[in-house]
């Protein structure tokens, strides 16, 4: 199944991200993950792969056992920052042997335990050369990212979009946003993007959050800024007005219910605003992603 036609049927398409565990105890326990929410009928899944291609194996494999024994259309992320252009063309020739049509094509980011990283001379600079190059390959769907709140390397917001019309012209069919969770921040990154002439469906990304300090790290690093209502209620939460992170049982049930609620909120004002659907970033979890899922369907608003 070709994810770009699921957009176009109209109904909003629940989708769900996991990233390769590192053991094979928890590649067992992901699978299980994958097929209990594989229950709730996603239009389709997709697997992470690590920074210069370092799940990359994994990544594959999973993508391939995930469609054939689980029968959900899945596809991989592709970053290219760090490979050969060989590197990529082995792994697209693995996919499509695997029966795999879709690939999220990524720039990435270097290794973070790799001091002396070099990017090869034969690999690609921007995501939009890769996506170009699988293109002209043939045989995929590609899908690409976008921020709505602006890639953190960016020069500005105009240098962001035109970079991204980029990707979109070189053969991207649909994007898939950062995290967020500011709705309003969203909505105006797609009325901007129409406006330059991005015309492809444009997917939110929604994590729901299940740890203050892990949400706070993925905000520092480019995922999202946290309004301050937000932020409040999770350190008022996270601490129990002490200061200090307990991390008890307590505290942690506090703090995935209000992440679940925000979701849930966020969920619901997107898909009544037309949204081509909503992928989330589930952490390798089912619990929240499942609960979220099942108040939209209480509310009529998924299948």
């Amino acid at each position: 199944m070709n994810i770009v036609d699921l957009y176009r049927n109209g109904d909003p398409v629940m989708s769900f991200e996991f990233f390769p565990p590192k053991t094979e105890r928890g590649y067992q326990s992901l699978f299980e993950t994958i097929r209990d929410l594989g229950e709730l009928a996603p239009g389709f899944v997709s697997v992470t792969m690590g920074a210069g291609g370092s799940t990359r194996n994994q990544t594959v494999d999973l993508v391939i056992r995930i469609e054939r024994e689980l029968g959900l259309t899945a596809m991989a992320h592709l970053p290219c920052l760090g490979s050969e252009s060989s590197e990529i063309a082995q792994i697209l020739d693995d996919l499509t042997a695997g029966g795999i049509q879709n690939v999220l094509a990524l720039r990435g980011d270097p290794p973070r335990d790799a001091a002396d990283f070099r990017h090869p001379d034969s690999g690609f600079d921007y995501a939009n050369e890769l996506t170009a190059f699988i293109a002209e390959r043939g045989g995929f769907t590609i899908g690409g990212g976008c921020h709505p709140e602006m890639h953190p390397e960016a020069e500005s917001p105009e240098v962001d979009l035109a970079q991204l019309k980029k990707k979109v012209e070189a053969g991207s069919q649909f994007l898939i946003s950062q995290l967020f969770f500011d709705n309003t921040k969203f909505f105006d990154f797609v009325e901007r993007a129409r406006a330059v002439g991005i015309q492809v469906p444009i997917v939110p990304g929604i994590m729901p959050i299940t740890s203050v300090s892990g949400i706070r790290r993925m905000a520092s690093l480019g995922g999202g800024t946290i309004p301050a209502e937000l932020n409040a209620t999770l350190s008022l939460n996270e601490n129990g007005g002490t200061g200090t992170n307990t991390g008890t049982n307590n505290t942690n049930d506090a703090i995935l219910e209000i992440g679940i609620e925000w979701a849930t909120l966020q969920c619901r004002e997107l898909i009544e605003g037309g949204v081509p659907g909503i992928h989330f970033y589930t952490l390798n979890r089912s619990s929240a992603t499942r609960r979220i899922h099942h108040a939209l369907r209480e509310m009529g608003l998924v299948q």
